[in-house]
């Protein structure tokens, strides 16, 4: 179950990283007295595919995956995202139902914005209407990489790459090669395009050339270059 929890706008860190930093006074304020926030535990799921959205949610502290079901059942992970990522964008610009669902990977604090309030500020405000054809744009260029990737690359390069995304993404732990997030073999396959059973096994291959260490869905980087040369990629 997720919970309440009250955060300002003015003293929000997250802000700054999202495409509200740029907001004058009056405009943070509509935001301020209209939003609600939540803490939404491990497993929560914060939005689902096929309903209407009602709102606009901005992560204020968490890890968060998007994913949509394919025609076999099966989860797959479109993308992931951070503290000041925006979410349900999309679908409340098209008037549409979410293309896909929302799922917190670790204990997250996310703001909640009326859709009448986010598609207000979007209409009289350039920067912010500007900020969020960008994003757009990002997604399209993402998109079709993994497209290209999942087309000429094999898995193993995949997943090397994609242990490169976890690190740029969301950056080191205290200890410098640590990856921050804790992800399981199955959301890894998932980000891969793969099954799971494909990517533990790659992954222990990894583990055992020391090009990584598996400590439980964490993932250490012992050899950044090794890992580099795997995916096949400029770096």
């Amino acid at each position: 179950m997720s919970e309440l929890v009250k955060d300002s706008c003015y003293y929000c860190k997250a802000r700054y990283k999202s495409i509200f930093s740029e907001l004058g006074l009056d405009d943070t304020q509509s935001i301020e007295v209209s939003k609600s926030c939540m803490v939404y535990k491990k497993g929560n799921v914060i939005f689902e595919e096929g309903k209407y959205p009602h709102g606009l949610y901005c992560i204020n502290n968490g890890k968060i995956k998007v994913t949509q079901v394919g025609a076999d059942g099966k989860e797959q992970i479109i993308h992931l995202c951070k503290n000041g990522d925006v979410m349900g964008y999309r679908a409340i610009l098209s008037g549409d139902k979410y293309s896909c669902s929302a799922t917190a990977i670790e204990d997250s604090a996310i703001c909640f914005i009326p859709k009448e309030v986010f598609t207000g500020l979007v209409e009289k405000n350039t920067m912010l209407a500007t900020k969020i054809i960008k994003l757009f744009a990002n997604e399209l260029k993402v998109a079709e990489q993994a497209i290209t990737d999942i087309a000429h690359k094999s898995v193993k390069e995949r997943l090397a790459q994609g242990i490169l995304l976890l690190k740029e993404f969301y950056g080191y732990e205290a200890d410098g090669c640590t990856i921050n997030v804790s992800i399981t073999r199955e959301e890894l396959a998932s980000i891969v395009g793969t099954a799971r059973e494909t990517a533990t096994r790659l992954l222990s291959e990894f583990d055992k050339e020391k090009s990584i260490e598996l400590q439980g869905k964490k993932i250490k980087i012992l050899d950044l270059q090794k890992l580099v040369g795997k995916a096949n990629v400029l770096y």
